[in-house]
């Protein structure tokens, strides 16, 4: 199968809603000399071409092979000016660049007055909306006006304005900080996952401890928080300190439900810090509340002051049908979240580039999952080897790891006995490969190798379940072999074959147990 080179002006242009088309149209348009221009032709090609080809375009007759790329250059620039314009995508961050634009103009043609009384009204909207990056840009600006010119401003400006130069920049210094380890944090759980042995767990705090700078979160503002709390919250993940990352997590939300117009501001890190708030309810099992903040997500969501955009749209999608499928497993309604892979699958499909090959795998992953739940170990196999045959390993290599044991699992379920010991074999080399092979690993390889071998009749199997159940659970709250049963129930799994009832009859029956407690 031909691979098709995926063209971003290409990309961008199927990523335009009808209305966004007609609008650039009329943008282009505004000059009669531009209805003919090439720029358009090329989009109005490329508009109804279902795959970027090359070929095709110049075979058109539109433009000579030599200058398609400046043409191609030109048109996606044409193309964002005509978005940059549009009412749907205007926020805070634009309205603040626009007037810093106009006064630089101003500044240009000798009105300094009049520049610098626009610049002090987009502070003031910057400072008010949390923009302070932006804020001490305009601050810098004013302090080259009133250092050249002789405006005549009020008595101490100068003073005034080095303090609140020095004010941002110290503010803005500690929110830098803050935000590249709450990146770095973030990238090492992408990377690895879950701290692995002490060794990692000693790396992990000691550069939280190294890189945090002491802040006081009453005299901090927004933004500020919310870098504070995503360290904080990643630093916890990391480490499996789940009741701190439901704290911190929840600290986030709240952040943003008391000050509504954040939400409107900044949607995406709303939404992430929501989804953060279900995962950690999820892996602390807590069912009711778990539900109510899905509720509450969905709600918001759904609001009118929502701001919708085909991004919001994606991460929406992304964050909701994760934590849909991650209500069924802590209930144990395996089969009544079936139908949720057809429109995870058609969700796949249409937002296409706005989702990460990191979060496609983990989809596949969790529906893997569902199958295995539901006894369907055959089409839980179909996504397993989606996620095994992806080789970017730059994605978080605990999950691939995992999805091998669990194929190893699903095929013996199966009963696909051919080239079982070959699977083993594989599954055992890529795990010391990644350095992933940990004493939950090894019981379970160690296991199935010794069922592929015929060694065990039919009617020892309850006997050998047991002894391999009673191995497992003195791992169930190790710091670092816990986490294997946050990929996978095997203790459930393992009481279903001891008890002969459906994995999904016991979970339910743990689930109502816990919500009694």
């Amino acid at each position: 199968m031909i691979k098709r080179h995926k063209d971003f002006l290409h990309i961008l242009i199927k990523a335009l809603t009808k209305s966004e088309k007609r609008q650039f149209k009329l943008y282009a348009n505004r000059l009669g000399v531009n209805s003919e221009a090439k720029f358009m032709a090329l989009f109005s090609l490329l508009e109804k071409s279902p795959e970027y080809d090359e070929d095709a375009i110049l075979k058109s007759g539109i433009v000579k092979k030599q200058q398609l790329s400046n043409l191609k250059a030109h048109l996606y620039r044409q193309i964002l000016v005509s978005l940059r314009l549009s009412p749907s995508h205007q926020n805070i961050r634009i309205q603040l660049r626009e007037q810093l634009d106009f006064a630089v103009i101003l500044y240009q043609k000798g009105l300094h007055k009049q520049s610098l009384k626009l610049l002090e009204k987009a502070k003031l909207l910057a400072l008010e909306n949390e923009q302070k990056f932006i804020a001490l840009e305009i601050v810098e600006f004013e302090k080259v006006i009133e250092s050249q010119y002789i405006t005549r401003s009020i008595s101490g400006r100068a003073d005034q304005l080095v303090n609140e130069a020095n004010e941002l920049s110290e503010i803005n210094s500690v929110a830098g900080k803050l935000s590249n380890l709450s990146l770095q944090l973030y990238s090492m759980m992408l990377k690895s996952g879950y701290a692995k042995n002490d060794a990692e767990m000693q790396h992990v705090t000691n550069f939280f401890q190294e890189q945090i700078p002491g802040v006081q979160l009453s005299k901090i503002g927004f933004r500020e928080k919310l870098w504070f709390f995503k360290a904080n919250l990643w630093h916890s993940f990391l480490t499996q300190n789940f009741l701190s990352s439901y704290k911190n997590a929840t600290r986030w939300v709240e952040l943003f439900y008391n000050h509504p117009k954040m939400i409107v501001q900044n949607p995406v890190w709303f939404l992430k810090g929501n989804h953060y708030l279900l995962e950690s309810l999820f892996l602390m099992r807590h069912v009711s509340k778990f539900n109510a903040a899905l509720l509450a997500l969905e709600r918001t969501v759904s609001a009118k002051h929502f701001p919708i955009n085909e991004n919001n749209a994606a991460l929406s999608f992304l964050y909701i049908y994760i934590n849909k499928l991650n209500l069924h497993f802590l209930v144990g309604s395996f089969n009544e979240g079936l139908y949720l892979v057809a429109e995870i699958n058609e969700g796949i499909e249409g937002y296409g580039d706005r989702l990460d090959e990191h979060h496609i795998m983990l989809f596949y992953y969790k529906i893997a999952c569902l199958y295995f739940g539901m006894g369907d170990h055959e089409r839980c196999i179909v996504y397993l080897e989606k996620i095994m045959a992806n080789k970017d390993l730059s994605m978080r290599e605990d999950l691939m790891c995992f999805a091998r044991v669990l194929n190893l699992l699903a095929r013996y379920e199966a009963g696909l006995d051919e080239n079982f010991d070959r699977y083993l074999k594989s599954t055992y080399k890529y795990l010391i490969k990644m350095n992933e092979l940990h004493e939950v690993q090894r019981e379970i390889i160690h296991f199935l190798r010794h069922l592929d071998l015929g060694k065990v009749l039919p009617h020892q199997l309850k006997a050998e379940f047991e002894k391999l159940l009673s191995r497992l659970r003195v791992y169930e709250n190790h710091p670092y072999e816990k986490r294997a049963f946050l990929y996978l129930d095997l203790i459930s799994w393992l009481e279903s074959k001891i008890e002969n009832r459906p994995v999904s009859a016991i979970i339910t029956e743990k689930t109502k147990i816990l919500r009694r407690s």
